[in-house]
């Protein structure tokens, strides 16, 4: 079986799905690796070094390869170039992607989305969600303190006393925890903010105080541990208690978001007004909208009394080695689950396989996914 790395089309994306470390592991397990010319040169992995790890580089990988490794999901020309019955495994974000979905059953590929992993124990050396929202996290805290026209930790000088920076994380998931960690490192006083009080005590652990706000929400997470979306009253009460609490802040870095849906809008441009001049915001669900509504994504813009908001949608591409060195380990772990003795072997009743899926045999196969298409086309 050939597994192929194609290089990444999408404008300033640097990772590569594959590393030449995990490269000789896959050639050392019976497989045959081939990596389209210059697929890692954004990481830093030239040609030679995946050649040295066994894989061959070759100029069109989709002609020949069976299981194609992906970071970003696929253009439409790029599914048209995989050949019926290859196996696709990549980032998909199969909810809000029903054309690519669609094409994929049509040219009859057997895909498996990242995003799609469940969050069970077996599956965390696959969760490729956590490992690069923990690098986002990390670049959102170091983008803040870069921008804050003011130190992050307090200092005691001569000259007097500067009292540290008051920073704000709302969402305390995988990013919004690495966000609290990072902040506290550089000497912040932080602050976490999450609908879900069962993330009280993590926020906490870091050294950070929980901020929390009388919702009256009973029942705020799903059952895989995500935040649910909120009622419009619990919404707009949400909204009303934060515009009050981020008076007190520099720095907000906001990474509320609920898989398939717009972000939760937590910072309206009322709120962005009565913040503290020179304030920063740093907007992690920018790609889906934005968490705050003055968000631009990938842009940085300044509003009144100079409050800079940051909309960054692609941070761990930022961070290409590491990216790409916790990604091919995901993708790897995964295929360990679909490949045995050199062949595909994939058991649907495995709740990995039937988490990750969503197209085989012609047909979409992930309820989600089904769920979403059925909706928009009755909408």
């Amino acid at each position: 079986m050939k597994i192929g790395v194609p290089k990444e089309i999408v404008p300033g994306e640097r990772r590569v799905a594959l590393t030449p470390d995990a490269t000789a592991a896959l050639v050392k397990s019976g497989l045959q690796v081939v990596v389209e010319r210059g697929a890692g040169e954004g990481a830093f992995h030239s040609d030679a070094a995946f050649e040295a790890a066994g894989a061959r580089i070759v100029a069109d990988i989709y002609t020949e390869a069976d299981v194609v490794l992906k970071v970003q999901k696929p253009t439409l020309d790029e599914v048209d170039r995989l050949r019926e019955g290859t196996v696709l495994v990549s980032f998909l974000q199969a909810l809000t992607s029903a054309d690519l979905v669609q094409r994929l059953a049509a040219r009859r590929i057997t895909s498996f989305g990242m995003e799609g992993i469940p969050r069970i124990s077996r599956a965390q050396k696959m969760d490729a969600l956590s490992s690069q929202a923990n690098i986002a996290g990390y670049r959102a805290a170091l983008i803040a303190a870069e921008s804050l026209a003011k130190f992050f930790p307090m200092m005691m000088t001569a000259a007097g006393t500067v009292f540290a920076a008051r920073t704000l994380v709302m969402g305390a998931g995988v990013a919004g925890l690495q966000a609290i960690a990072t902040a506290r490192r550089l000497g912040a006083q932080v602050w976490g903010y999450d609908v879900r009080p069962a993330v009280k005590e993590q926020v906490e652990s870091l050294g950070a105080k929980f901020l929390v706000l009388e919702l009256a929400v009973a029942d705020a997470e799903d059952k895989s541990g995500y935040a649910k979306a909120l009622s419009a009253d619990a919404a707009r009460r949400q909204q009303e208690l934060l515009a009050e609490k981020t008076k007190d802040f520099d720095v907000v870095i906001t990474t509320a978001l609920v898989p398939g849906r717009p972000a939760p809008r937590l910072v309206t441009k009322e709120t962005v007004a009565g913040m503290r001049p020179g304030s920063v915001i740093v907007d992690l669900a920018a790609e889906a909208g934005g968490n705050c509504e003055l968000t631009q994504p990938d842009k940085v813009v300044v509003v009144e009394r100079g409050v800079t908001i940051h909309g960054p949608t692609n941070l761990p591409a930022t961070m290409p080695v590491h990216a790409s060195q916790l990604y091919a380990r995901n993708v790897t772990e995964l295929l360990r689950e679909l490949v045995k003795d050199g062949a595909l072997a994939l058991d649907f009743d495995d709740e990995v396989v039937k988490g990750a899926c969503v197209t085989h045999g012609g047909e979409v196969v992930s309820d989600a996914v089904k769920a979403t298409l059925s909706a928009r086309k009755t909408a």
